[in-house]
């Protein structure tokens, strides 16, 4: 396991997640994903810690609001959202584009279609 930390543009929101280390990631091609760009990795709720910001966060639903897509209220930035896993569990998934210091060329790239679920 690895500590990476992340965040949005402006620093307002500050987390940590312990990650395996990343080398694999996912594009989904849903409507707000492909939108946003996101590549994604997934942690446990125990896995993730945020830093600070909280308060500078807001929540955007859509589709079976089974997801809460957060973003920054100050700079629109989406770092990271909250769901369940298939077997009802809590995760996080996040936007490995947000977390510091990864070289997003030596990922591997799977992609989802969410876009039919």
């Amino acid at each position: 396991m690895k500590t990476y930390t992340g965040g949005c543009h402006c620093k307002s929101v500050r987390y940590e997640a312990d990650i395996e280390e990343l080398k694999d990631v996912i594009s989904c091609n849903c409507s707000l994903c492909s939108k946003r760009g996101w590549l994604l990795t997934f942690v446990s709720t125990s896995s993730f810690r945020l830093l600070s910001g909280k308060d500078s966060l807001t929540t955007y639903h859509f589709n079976k609001n089974l997801i809460d897509h957060l973003f920054c209220k100050t700079c629109g930035t989406a770092s990271y959202g909250i769901g369940k896993d298939p077997a009802g569990n809590e995760m996080v998934a996040i936007n490995v584009r947000c977390l510091d210091d990864v070289d997003l060329s030596a990922l591997t790239v799977s992609e989802f279609n969410g876009k039919d679920i």
